[in-house]
């Protein structure tokens, strides 16, 4: 089975001269189709970083990054905004969606901005449609972020990142600016996804949510402390 995600002595350092931070510190990760992941650490610990490099948002200063199979860790930007458009997507805890614009349209955004397999309009439509369906948000597709409730427009980036059909999805605490009733109401979402075999990796710093994740890795000074299969 190929990984989706496997890292080699990844290392990531901050800084020129005598004034350098490393935040990764030859991290060796493998991450196979399927799995769900929450990685937890402390402020520092390296997470965020790891989070950047894995979802194509930086580079590492040195070591490899193969996504799929794929060695990314030298593309340059357009070629990891490439990545990131194709096979990546992308759950964030602000939801980051456009205020202005419906539900349907902000879903519908990664097919706009698709470089190959380009849809018509009407297919766009078709599919952002198919997925907000599938979130349980059909019936509010035209109704603009500011009139969705916290818990729906994550529904909303959660049809975002699943429109382009990634081989992984990243989720940035997935339910950091929700209540506790919402976001269980979201993890369940999530794990209904990993049940059709999605590979979602998730950071959170909430102990109950990583719980919720069939592996635990944790973070600290740039290494993984702990790497626990529950």
């Amino acid at each position: 089975m190929q990984p989706i995600i496997q890292t080699n002595q990844l290392t990531k350092v901050y800084g020129m001269g005598d004034v350098q931070v490393t935040a990764l510190n030859g991290v060796n990760l493998q991450i196979n189709p399927g799995e769900l992941v929450a990685i937890m650490g402390s402020s520092g610990s390296g997470k965020s970083t790891l989070m950047n490099i894995l979802g194509c948002l930086d580079r590492p200063t040195s070591g490899t990054y193969a996504l799929a199979g794929q060695d990314i860790s030298n593309l340059d930007k357009v070629q990891l905004a490439l990545i990131r458009n194709q096979r990546l997507g992308f759950i964030f805890q602000s939801f980051n969606l456009l205020s202005r614009t419906s539900a349907l349209h902000n879903v519908m955004l990664p097919l706009v901005y698709r470089r190959q397999q380009k849809l018509s309009p009407e297919a766009r439509e078709a599919k952002a449609m198919s997925v907000l369906e599938a979130v349980g948000l059909a019936d509010r597709a035209h109704h603009v972020p500011t009139e969705l409730s916290g818990g729906q427009q994550q529904r909303v980036a959660i049809a975002r990142a699943l429109v382009n059909d990634p081989v992984l999805i990243m989720a940035d605490e997935p339910t950091g600016n929700l209540d506790t009733t919402t976001s269980h109401e979201i993890m369940a979402l999530l794990h209904q996804l990993h049940a059709r075999g999605r590979t979602i990796v998730m950071v959170t710093h909430e102990p109950d949510i990583a719980a919720q994740a069939q592996r635990v890795i944790v973070l600290r000074d740039g290494q993984i402390e702990s790497d626990e299969r529950r």
